[in-house]
């Protein structure tokens, strides 16, 4: 029997399920994140070290017409958390796009969303605990310490963060997505006051004569802008994060529409308006994948510390990706685990109502990442990296294939539509599939990194068809229990 046929049985008696969590995995959980918590973490999925950092490298490859890059990676990104807002909203659940695969695709819809994001999250966590340990090592204080223990050392707080409980996780993302506002809302009110009074900024006068003086907004050509986008999509990672959230607030209802609404202008404000500044203030030839933009500009004005001020806001930025996937991995994990594709300690709880077993899965993977951190210092970042893009162009594939479903079956009168809609449905998901893909794509054109990533597909491919065959028969039995227990 398919987890599909249980949700079928149950939708029936909608009123009278209502006191029961249509998914197992969403029951014993707190609804302590208030609204001020669901409105930064969608900022804080929306601000992180892809801008404050991988900008500059973009910057310098693709010029001006990054802005560009940003603006349609954000509009896509914008429809696949549109449509999950959407999914939020006909039926809110901690196992956000697991939970919606497992009802419009089916266990093994549910098993690939799950594992995808699973290895996202795992592998960009390694990511995270490696750029602490750089950026920490940037202070003189701590360059004696090894990379792997000030990696292990990060890993260690951000788990014990999430192990309290759920209120935690939700205040320290609003002060961390309160430092990243406030410093992108501080440098552009200084690159506008540098704009407008026509200071010097590293003996260049700003204004649109930085762009037409040095190749203009494709100095290098159309390809590089197109290129980028792959690194882009990945910039806007963790912006899904809302849907999981939103499982633990108690007026969903009213909280995700708004913070799903505000993305949009805050991807338009912080990403491209900065990228449009940077790009009006110095020639792209002049950042560098090896400083942060932000820093760039400062320095070349004679700002002090603005390293350090700026590496402190970076180091903020990776401390904050790392607390969202342990949270997120977390319940997912729960869902996966209450269906029986995930093991089954991960579906424990503590008595805060936190899914302490998949949160300590991930932490698990993450220590072998302080293991490469051991071993391979230098190429652990870039590694882990790459992995991680596989697993989120993944996860919102299958979020925008699921909302096509949700779509089909509300045509047929199966389910109800919300009024917050994602608009100009089918079009908007097939063409948002499309593009993922063709990102995806685009790393073949990278030989050193994206090429030696894509041939992981087949790996990882094989990898869960194996692991499909070891749970499928413990997802059977699962689901067979929930049918008894729903006709009974």
């Amino acid at each position: 029997m398919s987890k599909d046929a249980v949700y079928t049985a149950a939708a029936t008696p909608r009123t009278e399920a209502a006191a029961v969590p249509a998914d197992a995995g969403d029951a014993g959980y707190s609804k302590d994140l208030k609204a001020r918590h669901v409105n930064m973490i969608a900022i804080g999925g929306a601000i992180g070290t892809g801008l404050f950092l991988g900008a500059g490298g973009r910057l310098h490859n693709a010029g001006p017409a990054l802005a560009i890059a940003y603006l349609v990676c954000g509009v896509f990104a914008f429809f696949v958390v549109r449509a999950l807002g959407e999914l939020v909203l006909y039926r809110p659940s901690s196992g956000s796009f697991v939970s919606y695969a497992r009802e419009f695709l089916g266990e093994k819809g549910a098993y690939v969303a799950g594992w995808m994001y699973f290895l996202n999250w795992s592998t960009t966590g390694i990511a995270d605990i490696t750029a602490i340990a750089l950026y920490t090592h940037y202070w003189s204080l701590f360059t004696d310490i090894p990379q792997w223990v000030l990696a292990l050392v990060a890993l260690a707080v951000v788990l014990a963060v999430n192990l309290i409980s759920v209120k935690y996780f939700g205040e320290m993302e609003f002060w961390f997505a309160i430092i990243k506002v406030a410093t992108l809302v501080g440098f552009m009110f200084v690159g506008i006051f540098l704009l407008a009074t026509q200071h010097e900024v590293g003996g260049q006068t700003p204004g649109p004569s930085v762009i037409t003086d040095n190749g203009g907004v494709f100095p290098h050509g159309m390809m590089p802008a197109v290129l980028v986008m792959q690194g882009v999509i990945f910039a806007y990672a963790a912006l899904e994060l809302v849907g999981v959230a939103a499982g633990e607030t108690a007026e969903p209802e009213k909280v995700v529409p708004r913070a799903v609404n505000s993305i949009m202008w805050r991807v338009g404000l912080f990403y491209v308006g900065s990228v449009v500044l940077l790009a009006l203030l110095l020639p792209g030839s002049l950042y560098s994948a090896d400083q942060s933009p932000f820093v760039t500009v400062l320095s070349k004005i004679g700002v002090p510390a603005a390293g350090d001020v700026m590496n402190l806001v970076v180091l903020t930025a990776a401390m904050s990706s790392l607390n969202s996937g342990l949270y997120s991995t977390g319940r997912i994990l729960r869902s996966m685990a209450m269906a029986g594709s995930a093991p089954r300690f991960t579906a424990r709880m503590n008595r805060s109502q936190v899914p302490y077993g998949g949160i300590l899965l991930t932490c698990g993977v993450c220590v072998l990442g302080v293991g490469l951190n051991f071993l391979v210092p230098a190429q652990a970042f870039e590694i882990v990296l790459n992995v991680a893009s596989l697993g989120i162009i993944s996860t919102w594939v299958i979020i925008m294939i699921c909302h096509l479903v949700f779509v089909r079956r509300a045509k047929a009168g199966q389910v109800t539509r919300p009024s917050f809609r994602l608009p100009a449905s089918p079009v908007t998901e097939i063409a948002t599939v499309v593009f993922l893909l063709a990102c995806l794509g685009m790393m073949w054109k990278d030989p050193e990194v994206g090429r030696k990533t894509l041939l992981l597909i087949p790996l990882i491919a094989a990898m869960l068809v194996a692991g499909w065959y070891g749970v499928r028969r413990r997802v059977s039995q699962t689901a067979d229990q929930e049918l008894s227990q729903l006709t009974k």
